[in-house]
Formats: structure tokens, sequence, C-alpha cells
């Protein structure tokens, strides 16, 4: 199994990338924003290495999945792995690109090093905990001085598989979350405010004085924005880094996940990182052209690449084993055809 020493932060500039600018493109997806970041890494570096674009627009998973079921792009991106009957019906093929952790964001005005559980989480997007100072904030950060100020939660205004991996963590850390709310792409927020994007939830983290959120862990490090520390399933205190993201991936289990979509929310190892999750590619089975098909298969095949890992890692996502990238290959060579042929051989 692969998962390599992830590198430190990346200096790197994510402009294009946040706003959703797009590169003159032969290949075009369109869906997460949680992957974006390393889309567009890759489709930088394969251009320069291939001549071949691609064309990524950062809109959200809903958005993914309802664009390549009606077939208006190349693939469809999206952090939620999309219904089995919705893929049989669509007959797409799903598979993993890279996994990457889900934070959870702060604007106290200055800093401080906190500590949240997902109960308390779920509580201040109830709108149950609306200060925080909160007593059973206090309880978890006794050597904090937290201040008497209220509570704003953010969350995505757009159906988003981010908001689908945030609360599914919620669901199964807090079983009044998971009967009231639920776990989806969109949900019946009870309190706070939206954005759009990871991109516009961080930003208004950023500029909301008292805001929390929840974005991909690079979003964070790009807009230098402060995050929690969580307490996991085994009770332990854990910090949003490499070594507790790669823990949680390492327990997914890839063998018994239909359709490539293996777990990794909430797993029981003592460091991992609770809010951990892949994304995924959705491509069709019976692609109108051959020709692009082949060409969106032979960009992810170079992603899986040690060339394509390292720019991953970069941007702190973590590689898929070498054992899964193969099973996507054989699931290429044997699942997408045009006129019953196959449109890439491994």
């Amino acid at each position: 199994m692969k998962f390599t020493h992830l590198l430190g932060a990346a200096a790197l500039s994510f402009g294009a990338v946040f706003s959703g600018a797009a590169f003159a493109a032969d290949i075009n997806g369109a869906g997460a924003s949680f992957p974006a970041p390393v889309y567009q890494a890759w489709a930088a570096a394969y251009k320069e290495k291939t001549g071949t674009g691609l064309n990524y627009q950062s809109i959200g998973s809903g958005g993914g999945q309802n664009q390549i079921v009606n077939r208006t792009v190349d693939f469809g991106a999206s952090d939620a792995p999309m219904k089995d009957d919705k893929l049989e019906s669509a007959n797409l093929l799903q598979f993993p690109t890279v996994i990457g952790s889900v934070v959870a964001i702060v604007n106290l005005g200055e800093d401080h090093a906190l500590t949240l559980n997902g109960d308390i989480i779920a509580q201040i997007y109830q709108g149950k905990i609306t200060k925080w100072n909160d007593p059973k904030i206090v309880a978890l950060n006794k050597d904090a001085k937290l201040p008497d100020l209220a509570i704003v939660p953010v969350y995505r205004s757009d159906s988003s598989g981010t908001s689908f991996v945030f609360t599914s963590y919620l669901s199964s850390a807090s079983s009044d979350w998971k009967s009231a709310v639920g776990a989806a792409t969109s949900v019946q927020w009870p309190a706070g405010a939206g954005a759009k994007g990871n991109e516009g939830v961080a930003g208004t983290v950023k500029n909301t004085k008292g805001a929390i959120g929840y974005v991909e862990f690079i979003y964070a490090a790009a807009n230098k924005l402060a995050t929690t520390d969580l307490v996991n399933k085994a009770g332990k205190v854990v910090k949003p880094e490499t070594k507790t993201f790669m823990e949680a991936a390492a327990a997914a289990d890839w063998k018994g996940a239909k359709n490539f979509a293996a777990s990794m929310i909430d797993t029981a190892g003592e460091g991992a990182w609770p809010i951990t999750s892949a994304t995924y590619i959705l491509l069709p089975k019976n692609p109108s052209s051959a020709a692009q098909s082949a060409e969106a298969i032979k960009f992810f095949d170079w992603a899986y690449s040690a060339e394509g890992d390292a720019i991953a890692e970069k941007l702190h996502y973590i590689p898929l084993p070498d054992s899964v990238a193969d099973e996507v290959r054989k699931a290429w060579a044997t699942e997408v055809k045009a006129d019953g042929k196959a449109v890439w051989t491994n």
C-alpha cells in the first residue's frame, strides 16, 4: 500500500483555482470544489507535459452529478458517492482519485488553540450552542480564555459533497443530528448562514468574527485560517495534519466497497482524523465520443503516477494505494466501451 509522507505546506497561489478559472481545454469536467485545487494543478502539469488541456469547473458535487447525467461534460466529480441505482440508470462508472480531509475553521479574532468534538459542532449548527464561552466548549478548553462572542455557523449553500462528508461525520458523532438533520449533499440547516463552494465558506469565515465553517484542508491552509483540533472516535484529541489524515485513510475497506465507495468517516484509529473521505469521478460507460473518453482516462491514469501523486501530496491530499489505482484501471479497460469496444486498454 502506498501512503507516502506528505510534503509540508505549499507556498502556492490559488487565485485561479479558487475563482474557478478554466484552462483552454480538450477535456471537460465539472463538480466538486473539494478536489478542485489538485485537479487544476494536475491540469497545468499535464498540459505542459502532453499538450492536452483540462477545463475543470468547480461548481459543487451536485452540479457535477447533474452535468454528467445530462452528458454536458466528459466527466463529473463528486465527493458524495452517487447512489448505486443512479449509477446504474445513468450508466456511469464511479472511481476515486485522491483522499482529502475536511476541517473546522474558526475566526475568534485572535489565536486560540481550540478543541471541539462532533457533538458540540452538531449543537452549534443546530443553534443550541450560541456563544464561544459556552460551558460545553469551555470544558474541552480549560486553559483557553474563550470570548463572550456569538457563534456564526457557516455552511454550504450549494449542493455539496463537502457537506455530505461533514454531515456524515455529524451524524456519526451525534444521534440527535442524525435523526433531526441527517447526512446529504444538501440539508435543512437549523442555524447559520450559507456560502457557495469551499471558496465561499473560507472567505465568509475569514471575514466574519465569531464564525465557524468547514472546508477541505487546503482551503484552510491557503487562506491561513485557524483550524480546530477534534476529539475522535477513540476519545483522543487529534490535530488536522498529515499523520492523522493518513491514519484515517489507511482504515478504508476498499475490498468491501461497492463502486469504490469506501468510508473513512469517524474511523476507530487512535490517531485518525474523523472527517476524511475519498473524492470521486463519474465517467460514462457508454461515451458518445470514444476519443474524448480515452483522453479523460489517460489524464487520470497519469494522475495516478508518481508525478501526479507528488502534486497531490504538496496540496495535502493523500494518493490512492497502488492496489486501488490498479483496480480502477481494470474497470476502465472492461467497463467503458463505445460501440462495444473498449476505449482504453491497460
